[in-house]
């Protein structure tokens, strides 16, 4: 019996460290130790539920979100300065009373409407004209400003001078165009404008010298222009799709420019020549102008 009770004990000795159970006797660091690294749950202490169990995993719990931040109220902006000119602002205050009157004069024709609409408005009159009186005063005073004086003339007497000098300007530009330019006439014998057109050309080639190249179309002449030229395809290169059509023609460098299709007067073949002709002319219209081998 002796001998059991002294088993028993070893046994137990050396069972009790397993499970975290100190002596007495041990310090109190291996205590702690002990305690620390011991399973939380243990077979002896909570035997009931078998070594076969789950558990599910604690919840974790999300931090509630921070409140967002309260808006700072802003200053009301001030209200920014016109710093338009004084005339503008009025202008733009008038101009909308105007129209508003208006508007309310249409929507409700009474009599009060109305006149308060037409009273502003003769104001507005008044105002422009006295506007066009300062102007044309400020115009005479200065001859760069007056349009009077720019182009042609309005005096019946400043006409004529106008209209000698510029038909003796043109005149004298036509015969330095003569030395090197001729007109292209395209024509068809059976065009009655053709026929009412050759005389014009025969007169304008008689009087200035140039010299006027009939193209026939349909390969038959004219009374006045019994020495002609046969289409040698020249007119579809020029796109010439009516006739009459006047080109004038610059033989040593191929340039041609159209002057005009229809019957023309003399004045307004010297008119378009000597426009067509002047310096720069072609930077005005440069697809109009067409090289062609003329040789």
């Amino acid at each position: 019996m002796r001998t059991l009770l002294v088993r028993l004990a070893l046994l137990v000795g050396l069972v009790a460290p397993a499970f975290g159970q100190t002596s007495p006797d041990a310090p109190a660091a291996a205590v702690a130790s002990a305690a620390s690294t011991a399973p939380r749950y243990l077979f002896w202490d909570d035997f009931r539920r078998g070594w076969h169990f789950y558990e599910d995993p604690e919840v974790e719990v999300q931090p509630a979100p921070a409140p967002p931040p309260k808006p700072i109220p802003q200053k009301p902006e001030a209200k920014r300065r016109d710093t338009r000119a004084p005339e503008l602002i009025e202008f733009e205050q008038l101009q909308k009373r105007l129209e508003e009157y208006r508007n309310i004069a249409i929507i409700r024709p009474t009599e009060d409407n109305v006149r308060r609409y037409m009273q502003l408005e003769a104001q507005v009159v008044r105002q422009a004209s006295y506007f066009s009186d300062v102007a044309q005063r400020v115009a005479w005073a200065t001859p760069d400003l007056d349009m009077t004086l720019q182009g042609r003339p309005v005096n019946s007497r400043a006409i004529e001078v106008f209209d000698r000098e510029q038909t003796t300007s043109r005149v004298q530009s036509l015969a330095d165009l003569s030395r090197s330019h001729v007109l292209f006439f395209f024509f068809r014998s059976d065009c009655p404008y053709c026929h009412a057109f050759a005389p014009t050309l025969e007169a304008f080639q008689a009087r200035y010298g140039i010299q006027i190249v009939p193209v026939s179309v349909d390969g038959k002449g004219l009374p006045n222009f019994p020495n002609f030229r046969r289409d040698n395809g020249i007119a579809r290169t020029l796109q010439v799709t009516q006739v009459p059509a006047v080109y004038l023609a610059e033989p040593f460098t191929g340039k041609i420019t159209p002057i005009g299709f229809g019957v023309l007067s003399e004045s307004q073949l010297l008119e378009r020549i000597a426009t067509v002709a002047s310096p720069g002319a072609e930077a005005y219209a440069p697809s109009v102008t067409r090289r062609v081998n003329l040789q």
